[in-house]
């Protein structure tokens, strides 16, 4: 029965989000046409004197620049459909091999700071939620609404300053040091501050989210008929509170995916990681609009995806979720 309302869901999710991504490819070629900046000077960067005007115009008929951008968009899709991603005008090769270079390396960031970013948000917020009014609930709860007022980068560069080049304790970029290979050892090393970093700017929201709960529970109908009981504090706690905590708090782990995503792109701009948010920022500052179209696109699928897998956890996990709601 739960897996039933699952399909319905997903069925209705992948309906909805078929046109939401072409139209947010639309969005990105029809923003492109209305930048004020010519991507062919972006393509040439500091070599653009040296071509005569009919040079830039061949060029530009070349690269697909002197069509509307409706026609870059139509072409762009077709060969989408066709399993061509196009050229990288940026990284000077095709999209498929950027993403392949790339991608694993944002799929490790991105796990590991959303798992340090789910760990200590559950714990601590359990532990604020289940102690609320105390010492520890106010101090996590202070702690939690200072580090959300944080811009990301800040605190990037923050920790960066701190512990990579003022303590020295970590790198302060890239995958390994100057002139070695890649190994597993230097890419752990490497990795521990930007994941730790990249869950912090998560943190608060799931903390701050999972008290509420947490406490909110606490106070409902279930709870002081098992007092009533004279079942033991952690039963009510860890059998009653904490399972029913759970599929709201996955709920808002799905929601703050997209936070997730911009974070990644912060963390790995300041710490040069190369992964698909750095280069985001490298085709936006290109104006590599192939690239950037796709990045786009794959972003907009993985929030989606992200929000789905939540809201079917949910439902696997608690029945009396409404999955048409």
């Amino acid at each position: 029965m739960r897996a039933r309302r699952v399909l319905r869901l997903a069925g209705r999710r992948a309906a909805l989000a078929v046109p939401l991504v072409l139209l947010v490819s639309v969005a990105v070629f029809a923003l492109a046409a209305a930048s004020p900046f010519d991507p062919l000077d972006a393509y040439l960067r500091d070599q653009g004197d040296r071509f005569t005007e009919a040079q830039r115009a061949e060029l530009r008929e070349r690269l697909g620049l002197d069509r509307a951008w409706p026609g870059q968009w139509w072409s762009w899709f077709t060969d989408l459909l066709h399993g061509h991603l196009g050229e990288s005008r940026s990284y000077g090769e095709p999209v498929t091999q950027v993403l392949a270079e790339r991608l694993p390396w944002t799929l490790l960031l991105g796990a590991c700071g959303g798992l340090v970013a789910i760990v200590l948000a559950f714990v601590l917020g359990a532990w604020a939620g289940l102690r609320r009014g105390g010492l520890v609930d106010r101090t996590l709860s202070a702690v939690a609404v200072v580090l959300q007022s944080i811009p990301p980068f800040v605190l990037v560069l923050g920790t960066v300053l701190l512990f990579a080049l003022t303590l020295q304790w970590f790198p302060a970029s890239g995958l390994t040091d100057p002139g070695e290979p890649i190994s597993v050892s230097s890419t752990v090393r490497h990795l521990v501050l930007p994941a730790i970093v990249l869950g912090l700017t998560q943190l608060p929201w799931l903390l701050l989210g999972l008290r509420q709960t947490v406490t909110a529970h606490l106070g409902g109908d279930a709870v002081r008929g098992a007092r009533a009981r004279g079942l033991p504090w952690h039963v009510i706690a860890f059998r009653h509170v904490l399972p029913m905590s759970i599929a709201p708090f996955l709920t808002l782990c799905g929601a703050r995916l997209p936070e997730l995503l911009v974070g990644a792109t912060v963390v790995e701009t300041v710490f040069a990681w190369p992964g698909v948010g750095d280069a985001t920022v490298n085709a936006a500052r290109a104006l590599d609009f192939p690239l950037l179209a796709v990045l786009t696109v794959l972003t907009t699928a993985v929030v989606l995806l992200g929000n789905l897998c939540a809201d079917a956890a949910g439902i696997l996990i608690d029945p009396r979720i409404d999955a048409d709601g």
